[in-house]
């Protein structure tokens, strides 16, 4: 019995378009390191989505070496477009990042979150965004049940490109990962009796 044949495109096939968009994602990859407590690596690309994609994945480290953040980034591209995207191209976010209790409760997390991908995504442009964000909580019983309570916020973007600039995306996916993982801007110290704004 044959083999199903190969429906992946050839690497001779792969548009120029594509080849230079995910050269500038490794590129990020192999450049100085964004901020030193982001650790970031390329990872398979969903291949059902478009014809064409590649993808990130980050984490955000503590300096006690816990995790306080993850994230992917997915690249997508169409040659015959979609209905909503911009120049064949779709980029989608995900991040995951605990929260405090008391901020998780606070019913403006959500808006702000959304406005802080918004404004790091100013820069390099972008078009059609849409998303969600969820708060969950996850709590323990019978024998874990003195572990404490866990809050976690959950940010699912997607949104088009409006420019050349793919390496602007990345950088504000990162920057985002780590707001939300309580890390000052880059380049600011945080306050020495707080962890920063929603870390743990």
């Amino acid at each position: 019995m044959n083999p199903p044949p190969d429906r992946r495109p050839a690497e001779a096939a792969v548009p120029d378009e594509f080849r230079r968009a995910a050269d500038t994602l490794r590129s990020v990859l192999s450049g100085p390191p964004l901020r030193p407590e982001l650790d970031l690596e390329e990872m398979p690309a969903p291949q059902r989505l478009a014809p064409y994609a590649a993808a990130l994945s980050g984490s955000v480290w503590r300096d006690d070496d816990t995790e306080a953040a993850t994230g992917r980034l997915i690249l997508l591209y169409d040659p015959a477009g979609r209905e909503g995207w911009t120049n064949g191209f779709r980029v989608v976010a995900y991040i995951q990042a605990d929260l405090e209790p008391d901020i998780a409760a606070d019913e403006l997390i959500g808006p702000v979150a959304w406005s802080w991908l918004l404004e790091a995504l100013e820069p390099a442009g972008y078009a059609g965004e849409s998303g969600t964000i969820t708060r969950a909580v996850s709590e323990s019983f019978g024998d874990k049940s003195g572990e404490p309570s866990t809050t976690e916020l959950e940010l699912r973007a997607s949104w088009s490109p409006t420019g050349d600039d793919l390496a602007g995306h990345v950088a504000a996916w990162c920057e985002v990962m780590c707001t939300t993982a309580g890390l000052p801007p880059a380049g600011v110290s945080a306050l020495p009796d707080r962890e920063g704004g929603f870390g743990r």
